[in-house]
């Protein structure tokens, strides 16, 4: 079964509203789709802003609380900093667009989307790396994705990719995406470019890096509208052009783990990791945090502890947690001042310190970060469509939550559980 217009969605990483409005010189290509489509300049995310939690809002319309992923890693201070990430498509407790496409026979593309692993997905390259000694990247790849497929775009294309380095990944997933939209034409094609996410934390939000990173990402998105146009359905495709989130510059780290050690509510094991016997517990969405409290008795004592740390600019209690649908299973979520971020350390010399440059790409090293609360000024996301069934104009503003429901619309899909967000009405001829 086949659509009367392909839809195909590029996402962005780390794309905020200021990128267009600022710097659409950096991209001629998105700004021939806004030229004759719909550009909503500023879109709301989800809390926290970060890429896994982010992307499975965009394809399921609900908000964490309701789809499951509230962060991009699982709870699992026993691994230290090589937790499992939310990788796998069944953690999603809600219906996708890769489901309800699937469900009308629909065919199918993605390209390191996140949290699509073993998905429904016609032809799927998954985003998973391996995180135990025991495998590699080519097992894990293979048995998260389509495996032939995944083959096939090896063999083609493996001479561009560099590992995960960027930005030879996106090179490879860009060409990958091309060739299988002029060979295959899925009638959903969704792809995921991380390139300049990548650059932001090296180098900083508004870094010579970052902006060569936007162009290589408006190029890649050239090189997908190309092959549409090769592929003789340029006319009649659906083109979705979004951002997850974006960042803030930081020069400060936060370590909440060493406060609760230092308090003796958790302990650490002779292998210099958190012990699982913690009785409180500090789980880091970078620029805010979750914390979880397994003895109660505590609760007051770690309000009044975290009310003294420097950087911290609120903190959330049960009733905000329910307000913003973030984790329902934290008892606290904290968010830090611009210019801070969390991390899950232990054994640092202090808790809160300044960020080392020479450390910089190092995990949890960074010049931006995001996971913020998504109604921080000048923080907001956007969005452009443009094809056959999209009007030409602006939109102010809109959620997160909204891009699913739209999209669902353009598909031809419907979603039959009760949504978040609602289709942007406006865009459509």
């Amino acid at each position: 079964m086949t659509i009367k217009n392909p839809l195909v969605i590029i996402s962005f990483d780390a794309m905020g509203a200021e990128d267009i409005a600022e710097h659409i010189d950096l991209m001629p290509n998105v700004a021939k789709l806004i030229e004759r489509g719909t550009h909503v300049k500023k879109v709301e995310g989800i809390y926290p802003t970060l890429t896994y939690p982010s992307h499975a809002t965009i394809i399921t319309g609900v908000y964490p609380a309701k789809h499951g992923i509230v962060n991009n890693t699982k709870i699992q201070p026993e691994r230290g900093d090589s937790p499992d990430w939310f990788w796998y498509a069944q953690d999603i407790k809600t219906p996708t667009l890769f489901d309800l496409a699937h469900e009308k026979g629909l065919k199918t593309a993605a390209f390191l989307w996140p949290v699509s692993a073993k998905a429904p997905i016609t032809w799927n390259i998954a985003e998973i790396f391996p995180n135990r000694i025991w495998t590699n990247q080519y097992f894990v790849s293979f048995n998260a994705s389509t495996p032939y497929f995944l083959f096939d775009m090896n063999r083609k294309f493996g001479k561009y990719r560099q590992g995960i380095k960027q930005p030879a990944l996106d090179q490879f997933i860009t060409k990958a995406a091309a060739d299988t939209i002029k060979r295959k034409k899925p009638d959903m094609t969704a792809i995921h470019l991380v390139d300049m996410d990548a650059h932001r934390h090296k180098y900083g939000v508004h870094s010579k890096e970052a902006y060569e990173a936007l162009q290589r990402l408006d190029a890649n998105l050239g090189e997908l509208i190309k092959a549409t146009k090769e592929a003789g359905i340029f006319d009649k495709t659906n083109f979705v052009v979004l951002g997850d989130h974006f960042q803030i510059d930081v020069e400060n780290m936060i370590h909440l783990n060493q406060l609760f050690a230092v308090n003796g509510w958790l302990t650490v094991n002779d292998k210099g990791l958190i012990d699982n016997s913690w009785r409180v517990l500090a789980k880091t969405t970078d620029g805010s945090t979750y914390i979880y409290i397994n003895d109660m008795s505590l609760k007051n004592d770690v309000y009044e502890a975290l009310k003294k740390v420097p950087g911290i600019e609120k903190i959330y209690t049960s009733a905000n947690i329910i307000k913003w649908h973030i984790n329902p299973d934290a008892d606290f979520m904290v968010e830090a001042q611009n210019g801070f971020f969390f991390t899950d350390e232990i054994n640092r010399p202090a808790i809160v310190e300044p960020t080392n440059d020479k450390e910089l790409g190092q995990s949890d090293r960074y010049k931006a970060v995001h996971g913020f609360r998504p109604d921080k000024k000048g923080y907001q996301t956007t969005l452009v469509m443009a094809g056959p069934d999209i009007a030409h104009g602006i939109i102010e503003d809109a959620q997160l939550v909204d891009e699913a429901p739209t999209m669902a619309k353009l598909l031809g899909v419907e979603f039959d559980n009760v949504l978040d967000g609602i289709p942007l009405r406006k865009i459509f001829k």
